[in-house]
């Protein structure tokens, strides 16, 4: 195991200096003190040693998702990843997340997933259940095991590592046919939904093309809140399309698992990154 430092010292980091035209790593000392993580240590570069240093923070307490980088090289979040939990003997390298157009320094943009949440139908509630509703009387009600089901999805702080790692996006760009893994669980949570009447499994396939996705679980490795994105969303999700669309005996019956659900409203196509 690699020696690290359980106490301050002084600290390497070489941090991702550019834009989209051009960029390097830039190397930078500073003296750290115990319990430092990298956000403290990139926020001293910047009060000391470079003010035009551009980096994306909120609420340094892993809850905003924004100050999202690559440590290392691997997707992290920069609040949340402690010095002494670095191996003390190489440099700190900062990057930013890859999967996204690069605005400048540790900066990326990333509204391309909000174009992408917005293709997503949100919760509508089954035909039923939208007439003569009195929630007093329970009409509402679920069980607590399908809460528990979902809930942890609602956990999701839009990061965006999940995204970044994913190697559709990362290494072969396919933003227009994949919609990637922080959507993958934010459609498993409404299909997921006993009281949801929409039925968005062939946005699934199609345009959210979670047929591309390997399963490799890189996504729920670097999740910050341990969500089991693969085999609590995806999984379940690509063995419904797969009863849906190649199942022998549902086509024989002439049946589909989603008969008698509403079919989603008309979208525009997947938004290019």
């Amino acid at each position: 195991m690699s020696e690290t430092l359980t106490a301050g010292g002084t600290r390497k980091l070489q941090i991702w200096r550019g834009d989209l035209t051009s960029g390097e790593l830039v190397d930078y000392e500073l003296e750290t003190e115990p319990g430092m993580v990298v956000l403290d240590a990139v926020l001293e570069v910047q009060r000391s040693q470079a003010p035009d240093l551009a980096v994306r923070w909120n609420c340094k307490a892993a809850k905003c998702g924004s100050c999202s980088a690559e440590i290392n090289g691997k997707p992290r979040l920069m609040c949340k990843t402690r010095l002494d939990h670095l191996p003390a003997e190489e440099p700190i390298t900062v990057e930013p997340m890859r999967a996204f157009p690069l605005i400048r320094d540790l900066v990326t943009d990333v509204s391309w997933n909000y174009r992408v949440n917005e293709q997503i139908t949100p919760f509508t509630p089954r035909e039923n259940l939208r007439e003569g509703i009195d929630v007093k009387d329970g009409d509402f009600l679920i069980d607590q095991a399908d809460t528990d089901r979902m809930s942890e999805f609602r956990k999701c702080i839009e990061c965006f590592m999940c995204q970044d790692v994913c190697h559709i996006l990362r290494d072969h760009r396919m933003h227009n046919r994949y919609y990637g893994p922080r959507f993958m669980i934010r459609m498993a949570s409404l299909d997921m939904h006993p009281l949801d009447g929409v039925d968005r499994l062939d946005q699934v396939a199609d345009e959210g093309g979670i047929g591309l996705c390997n399963i490799t679980k890189c996504c729920t490795e670097v999740c910050p809140e341990n969500i089991h994105i693969t085999d609590n969303a995806i999984i379940p999700m690509k063995e419904r399309v797969v009863d849906q669309r190649h199942d022998p005996f549902l086509k024989i019956l002439g049946r589909t698992p989603n008969k008698g659900r509403v079919k989603p409203p008309a979208r525009s196509s997947t938004p290019e990154l």
